[in-house]
């Protein structure tokens, strides 16, 4: 099946985007290179991706971003099937992170990665240890995120360039065996009422604060 079969308005929800068929949008002959998807060149792109993505197979689509992903990996709880896993793919994708770990159940929610798992390594552990293992193979330093007492905060804390994030799930946080192999903990400041913030949310704050200390700004979008 190709990646026009499998795409369409299902990455967009009921508000399809994109672009029409090669020859409508261009004046140009249609492209011979091999990275294009001859289905999308002739019937339209209304996939999910940036621009220069566009008409691109979806394999060419990841070998790209392979050669541009960063050394940091992101791990995320799953003992009570979290519905932000699928939130978590997805901003991994657009940060291009190595890759997604799942550790517990391998079941997980698509619906909310809107299909960026297709581009996103996505590794499952059965269990802690296990990916620590990956983690210790790998050089990776391990830093939880969770607010709990002891914790370092986030805004003033350097994260290691080689680095796996670590999250808890939705309610409970990271299970204590996963605090007490993490090299550090790490908490985000809050200043209402609620104990914590979103489980998506608080990943999202995370990989960003990675971005901004190591990431080629000049590399992006």
């Amino acid at each position: 099946m190709t990646d026009a079969e499998q795409s369409g308005p299902t990455e967009w929800g009921e508000h399809p985007n994109g672009v029409g068929p090669w020859e409508t949008e261009h004046a140009t002959p249609t492209p011979t290179d091999p990275r294009y998807d001859a289905d999308l060149l002739e019937n339209g792109d209304r996939r999910n991706v940036v621009d220069a993505y566009r008409y691109w197979t979806r394999d060419a689509i990841v070998a790209d971003i392979d050669t541009r992903r960063h050394p940091l990996h992101v791990a995320i709880e799953n003992f009570g099937h979290d519905s932000n896993i699928g939130t978590v793919v997805r901003t991994a994708n657009a940060f291009a992170a190595a890759a997604v770990h799942i550790v517990g159940r391998r079941r997980w929610n698509r619906r909310g990665a809107m299909v960026t798992d297709r581009y996103q390594h996505v590794v499952h552990h059965a269990d802690i240890d296990e990916l620590m293992e990956f983690a210790r193979r790998r050089g990776l330093t391990v830093v939880a995120v969770d607010n709990t007492p002891g914790s370092v905060p986030l805004e003033t804390a350097k994260l290691p360039r080689e680095c796996l994030l670590l999250f808890g799930q939705e309610g409970p946080g990271v299970t204590d065996r996963a605090r007490e192999v993490a090299s550090m903990t790490v908490s985000i400041a809050q200043f209402g009422s609620t104990r914590s913030v979103n489980a998506g949310v608080a990943a999202g704050i995370a990989m960003h604060a990675w971005i901004r200390e190591h990431a080629d700004l000049g590399a992006a979008w």
